[in-house]
């Protein structure tokens, strides 16, 4: 049952962008509780999302949602060719009945994590920055952005370039290990899933060992998520100087469970958009005649 993906082959854009688009309302409710501030806190989760709720979609669940949808595409391409290529380099390649090389596997995922940092880090201002702006509680001369392009000119008319990749370090720390153990896991519960349940369709296997993996990768970089998006979100500099200065901030003023706000947002976005993201790649590529692999 194990999948094996020619170099080179992106996933299907289409598959992800269904993707992006089913996990954004999650997602801002993650960077909403995210960013809440000690002295403007949400009451509870619902309390949360019934405020993102009284706006328009456009302006609340999917606020931010254009960026990401339309990078997801470039995005996928580099990371996956950048993995491909590396295992193909390493010699990393499966072979019939033989565990994977998880080492192999580790190593190129986080190679294609750093990669994929370039157009992944402005599309991640952008959105974190609108997603943000949703009003709660007193925001009384609150810079709001009507959408993504005007965002974009304003960081780069007062920040440069460089303003569009705010938080870089910190989603370095965020993406590079995430983006590791994340095809780690899958292959591991792959590879053990097809030779001890063989009678389990593939399609089952692979939706449940995306699922599985995306929730893991999540959870173990969750602290870097936090001030990775409070960072981002203060595009001016005015709160954090950077990741040491953002950490200390966090922690003084409302202690260690900081570092996990939103955290069951991200289990309820992450398993169902990474097992249906899996599953209709590996099952597309399949009726396209085409051998997938991700070792």
């Amino acid at each position: 049952m194990h999948i094996n993906i020619k170099v080179g082959i992106p996933i299907c854009e289409s598959e992800r962008s269904v993707g992006v688009i089913a996990g954004h309302p999650f997602d801002t409710v993650k960077v909403q509780l995210q960013v809440q501030s000690a002295e403007n806190k949400y009451k509870s989760l619902l309390d949360c999302v019934s405020t993102v709720r009284k706006q328009k979609l456009s302006t609340g669940f999917f606020r931010g949602l254009s960026w990401p949808m339309l990078s997801a595409g470039v995005i996928n391409s580099v990371y996956f060719g950048v993995y491909g290529y590396t295992l193909k380099a390493l010699g990393g390649s499966k072979e019939e009945n033989n565990a994977p090389h998880y080492l192999k596997i580790l190593f190129a995922g986080c190679l294609g994590g750093v990669v994929q940092l370039i157009p992944a880090c402005p599309a991640e201002v952008i959105k974190v920055v609108l997603q943000s702006q949703i009003p709660h509680g007193n925001v009384q001369g609150a810079k709001f952005y009507k959408g993504p392009l005007e965002g974009a000119a304003d960081i780069l008319r007062l920040h440069g370039l460089r303003g569009m990749y705010r938080g870089l370090p910190t989603q370095c720390f965020r993406d590079i290990p995430a983006n590791g153990i994340y095809f780690l896991v899958f292959e591991f519960l792959t590879f053990n899933g097809s030779s001890k349940l063989p009678f389990i369709p593939s399609a089952v296997q692979n939706f449940f060992a995306g699922g599985i993996a995306g929730v893991l990768s999540w959870v173990a970089i969750m602290p870097f998520d936090v001030v990775k998006s409070r960072l981002q979100a203060d595009c001016e500099g005015k709160h954090f100087k950077g990741f040491l200065d953002c950490a200390r901030k966090c922690y003084r003023q409302e202690g260690l469970s900081v570092f996990y706000r939103g955290l069951s947002m991200v289990a309820l976005r992450a398993f169902p958009v990474n097992a249906v993201t899996f599953m209709l790649y590996a099952e597309s590529m399949k009726l396209l005649g085409e051998e997938v692999t991700y070792t």
